[in-house]
């Protein structure tokens, strides 16, 4: 297992929370807690005034959503100028969140958990942990291996799966896609994808219908229509034109690792990662093409508004909008680290990173500098 060797300082600063049970041991990341007990323990109420370390937003109709350390899950009704805290019922830091709706919504993270809630954000239930995603990506490994074109990959693969076990519930779960109630896709840590077509009341591994042979970290899903595109460590990016039946790896821009993929209005794909690299394709992941970054930071999330304009962020604080062929930036770099971005209903721009949240009333309108 020391592939988690080749996780960036990014990575653990985008998915490891700070003060998280997680951390570096002779190169690999390990929870320092015993497993079941975050799996086990309900987030712990924060106070308001704490600086929270905050990792992923999502929009739940006009609501708000955040996620972070802990399991910690905060929402606000009125565009991010106040926030409460939601009851959640496990403790692990949660690194992703979406909803499709008003009111149905997931989040997932480390322990490979994923949560579900039907009533926008109020409530979550544990739908799946990482010893049962193992045992699932386990069995489905065994079960394709008779019929495999190729042995010695299926073989490798079941091997991979008896380490998942193995290991326990460590592996976090990094991106997630739903298209409605029912239906929706997570990734995460060595490849590991599953699949849902019930609202996630049973989950399959479609780790075989993902041309990823190497078992690299998956860092970012985006979909557009029937097309859907896949993101990860060491410049993977993947394509499906079967609507997310099955990934055909693609040929990359760039060796270093992507952790934010995004569809534009117009069907443009932007993607972004080490050391501020972006491109952008316009013939559906088939070519991609550099823009210019003036600043050598690494990309951490990137948000569609209203208007069809994709903004990114950086490790800096910097926001850069996109309309065309080019980055531009967004106002003046916000001066701390942030992990995700998302306009709000009232057309301000949501902020959350390693000292909370913040609020940008009304953008400042791309400058050149």
């Amino acid at each position: 297992m020391n592939r988690i060797r080749q996780l960036g300082r990014l990575l653990l600063a985008l998915t490891l929370p700070l003060s998280a049970p997680w951390c570096l041991a002779d190169g690999a990341a390990v929870d320092t807690a015993a497993v079941g007990s975050p799996l086990s323990t309900a987030a712990m109420q924060v106070a308001p005034s704490q600086k929270s370390v905050l990792i992923d937003l999502a929009r739940a109709g006009e609501r708000l959503v955040a996620v972070g350390e802990r399991g910690l899950v905060l929402l606000s009704d009125d565009n991010g100028q106040s926030w409460r805290q939601a009851a959640v019922p496990v403790s692990v830091s949660l690194s992703a969140v979406q909803f499709v709706d008003a009111r149905n919504g997931w989040a997932i993270g480390h322990a490979g958990v994923v949560l579900a809630t039907r009533d926008g954000g109020e409530s979550w239930v544990v739908q799946l942990d990482g010893l049962r995603a193992a045992q699932i990506e386990l069995d489905t490994a065994k079960a394709e291996q008779a019929g495999a074109m190729d042995p010695d990959a299926a073989e490798a693969r079941v091997q991979s799966a008896e380490r998942l076990v193995a290991d326990g519930a460590d592996k976090p779960f990094l991106a997630l896609e739903f298209i409605d109630a029912q239906n929706g896709l997570i990734v995460g840590a060595y490849g590991l994808a599953l699949q849902t077509r019930d609202g996630g009341a049973t989950w399959q591994s479609v780790v075989g219908h993902i041309d990823n042979h190497m078992g690299m970290h998956l860092y970012a899903i985006s979909r557009q229509g029937a097309l859907w595109f896949l993101a990860g460590e060491q410049g993977y990016l993947a394509r499906s034109t079967d609507d997310g039946a099955s990934f055909t790896q693609l040929d990359s821009p760039y060796e270093g690792s992507f952790f934010t993929l995004q569809s534009r209005a117009d069907g443009a794909l932007l993607v972004g990662g080490l050391k501020g690299h972006a491109f952008i394709s316009t013939d559906a992941g088939a070519s991609f093409q550099p823009m210019p970054v003036p600043m050598p930071v690494s990309f951490s999330d990137a948000a569609t508004r209203a208007d069809g304009s994709v903004v990114l962020a950086n490790q800096a604080g910097a926001l850069f909008v996109n309309r065309g062929e080019a980055l531009q930036f967004l106002g003046r770099p916000l001066g701390k680290p942030v992990s995700s971005l998302i306009e709000a209903a009232d057309g301000s721009l949501i902020v959350a990173g390693f000292t909370g949240l913040l609020r940008v009333p009304q953008p400042a309108t791309a400058v050149s500098e």
